[in-house]
């Protein structure tokens, strides 16, 4: 192959670090290099139901990607794939057409509405930037407009989260923070907000330890989340939501519903004729796609089967990261010519669930289990252990989290 091209699509956690890798890995003689995103930027969307929340501004949660890639070294685009073309080696953009020697896909995610009527049309999501700042700027609109209309809304300050997972929880713990500060700023009484998460499963955060669910549930309460689980969501309203909870249909009206019980992987995985299981490429051990051997697969689009449970790994953001090391080394030797590529084998380090800026909860090293204060500096830890990996001391400094004692 003489000097190939490689395409990374997506600057998400696998393309960045895997982008990163091969910067630091090949010469600039040996490939050449293109990452091809949507926005000039890259953000940690682990940090997004901060900024959807308003608890942290949306500018520390992106990162420009000139900051951390090198532009000597690598071509950067700034355009939307619409779609991919394997068997031509071919990516479409919306502005032009890429050929590729060896594809690096991590297209990121979508949600997933399972068809429950209104849901794509009435509810938020906690996307990207855009979308948790609309999330945003909406509550506190409704917030302002609460004493500027003749006859009180309680749709305004009833703020519904669908999904009980990592996402749901997580934003429903910085809304406890900041519904205080909001109801200071616009003269209600936080007695008459309430912030309601509905589950479908029997308890929130399913699979993870029942103790630590346990705490992180009585926090949460104790600063005003309402918690109604067992109940399934049949209909998003503009103006409410409608819920099925032991054979009995529920509605509570809501100016804010806030979607975050599923995702799937980017649709174009599926539409650009990739074997796919659930929407994602059940990629080889060492991470390439079913049926090509020049395009390997990362981050959400690619579905790893635990074979101890018989269930795909989640699409965390520690495993994107650790999946693009091996990425990046079975590239190179794809470049070099070598025909031995390493099998990725996911290293769950732990796992730690924010509940606002001064609580948390994570089981760490070897199941142990951290809530309070201690999990709250673990969780700042592993953020500020991604920035530096990333982009070294400098960005770190620039982006880290550092506010450990409150």
């Amino acid at each position: 192959m003489n000097k190939p091209n490689i395409v990374i699509l997506g600057a998400g956690y696998g393309g960045m670090m895997t982008t990163v890798k091969l910067q630091k890995s090949l010469n600039i003689n040996e490939a050449t290099i293109t990452l091809v995103n949507k926005n000039d930027y890259h953000y940690q969307s682990t940090w997004l139901h901060e900024n959807a929340a308003g608890t942290l501004h949306h500018d520390r949660t992106r990162i420009p990607v000139k900051d951390v890639v090198n532009m000597s070294k690598v071509n950067f685009i700034e355009d939307t794939v619409v779609s991919i073309k394997p068997d031509e080696k071919k990516v479409k953009l919306e502005n032009s057409v890429l050929d590729y020697d060896i594809l690096v896909l991590g297209l990121g995610f979508e949600a997933a509405t399972f068809g429950i009527p209104g849901l794509e049309e009435h509810a938020f999501t906690i996307g990207n930037i855009n979308s948790a700042r609309l999330i945003k700027e909406h509550i506190e609109y409704n917030f302002a407009m609460y004493h500027n209309e003749k006859e009180k809304n309680q749709g305004r300050l009833n703020i519904v989260v669908g999904g009980g997972g990592f996402t749901g929880i997580e934003f429903v713990g910085e809304l406890a923070n900041r519904i205080p500060e909001l109801c200071n700023e616009y003269d209600i009484d936080k007695a008459l907000v309430r912030v309601i998460n509905v589950e479908g499963s029997p308890s929130v955060l399913p699979g993870f330890d029942p103790q630590l669910v346990e705490y992180a549930m009585n926090s949460l309460e104790s600063r005003g989340v309402e918690f109604i689980t067992g109940a399934m969501l049949k209909e998003c309203k503009p103006d409410s939501i409608v819920y099925q909870k032991d054979d009995k249909l529920e509605e509570i009206p809501t100016q804010t519903t806030v979607w975050a019980a599923g995702v799937r992987a980017n649709s174009i995985v599926e539409a650009s004729g990739f074997q796919t299981n659930r929407g994602k490429a059940e990629v080889r051990p060492d991470m390439r796609a079913p049926d090509y051997d020049d395009v390997f697969v990362i981050g959400d689009c690619a579905l790893i089967m635990n074979e101890e449970t018989g269930r795909p790994y989640p699409p965390t953001a520690q495993i994107a990261i650790q999946e693009s090391g091996i990425v990046a080394h079975n590239v190179k030797s794809l470049v070099q010519g070598k025909d031995e590529l390493e099998a990725f084998e996911p290293k769950i380090l732990g796992t730690v669930a924010s509940l606002g800026h001064t609580d948390a909860i994570g089981v760490v090293l070897n199941q142990r289990k951290i809530f309070g204060w201690s999990a709250t500096v673990m969780k700042k830890v592993i953020d500020n252990r991604y920035l530096l990996k990333l982009g070294g001391p400098g960005l770190l400094i620039r982006k880290g989290k550092f506010n450990i004692f409150y």
